[in-house]
């Protein structure tokens, strides 16, 4: 499986990074950034499977076509709070960078399945009083619209593992107040609380389905594919 992942810097890209480098049946990773991606302690980069390409503009992405070209699989962890954003500067951010990605992916491999992070909260109505909520929703419809599969991951709590770390200094705070409750919180609340090594391992999971099964996944969801497989009797 050839995959290219954004926003590999963040706490859940760092994670979802770690789950392709280990995976075995992940030939290649290629990581698209606005700036180089700092060295991971999660994902143990750099990495022989790794490639990386800076890119500047998030809202064209038609120079990188050709690379781009022969992917099975695309993983959209890039996302930002709304806290301290104007609705204009989020939705450019949230919306915008992702349907232009999306979209080139969908000209250059055409048969890839597209697996966006977005958070539990999401409004598909695009209706609702939350602007982020909104946007998310927006998003979601538009990418779920497309002529590839597509898959919205709706995450809840996320404990992060292996050194995964959060570019949002608050995150970081509270991650760091809490961390000896986190392990408890993802025992006790499956439903609402996963980890970015398991957020990793479902959307590996999710893209070697072709296109099956629902395509909006909730925390359980999340954890139940993040299980390791039963192996058939015999």
């Amino acid at each position: 499986m050839k995959v290219v992942l954004f926003g590999a810097s963040g706490m859940v890209g760092q994670g979802v990074l770690r789950a392709c480098v280990r995976d075995e049946q992940v030939e290649s990773v290629l990581l698209v950034g606005r700036a180089p991606t700092p060295p991971s302690a999660a994902a143990g980069t750099p990495h022989p499977k790794v490639r990386e390409i800076v890119h500047a503009d998030f809202t064209d992405f038609t120079a990188l076509e050709p690379e781009l070209a022969g992917l099975d699989a695309c993983f959209f962890c890039l996302g930002v709070s709304m806290a301290g954003r104007s609705e204009e500067e989020y939705r450019r951010i949230t919306h915008d960078y992702t349907l232009a990605a999306a979209r080139a992916l969908g000209s250059a491999s055409p048969g890839l399945t597209f697996v966006y992070v977005s958070g539990e909260g999401t409004d598909s109505s695009e209706q609702g009083r939350s602007a982020w909520a909104r946007i998310k929703g927006r998003t979601e419809n538009a990418l779920l619209a497309m002529d590839f599969p597509a898959y919205m991951f709706r995450p809840g709590f996320i404990r992060p593992l292996h050194g995964a770390r959060s570019r949002t200094t608050w995150y970081r705070v509270i991650y760091a107040a809490t961390f000896w409750l986190a392990p408890l919180v993802v025992r006790l609340l499956p439903r609402h609380a996963t980890t970015t090594d398991r957020i990793g391992r479902a959307m590996l999971a999710v893209a070697r389905r072709g296109g099956q099964g629902p395509h909006i996944l909730h925390t359980s969801d999340i954890n139940h594919l993040a299980l390791p497989a039963t192996p058939h009797p015999g």
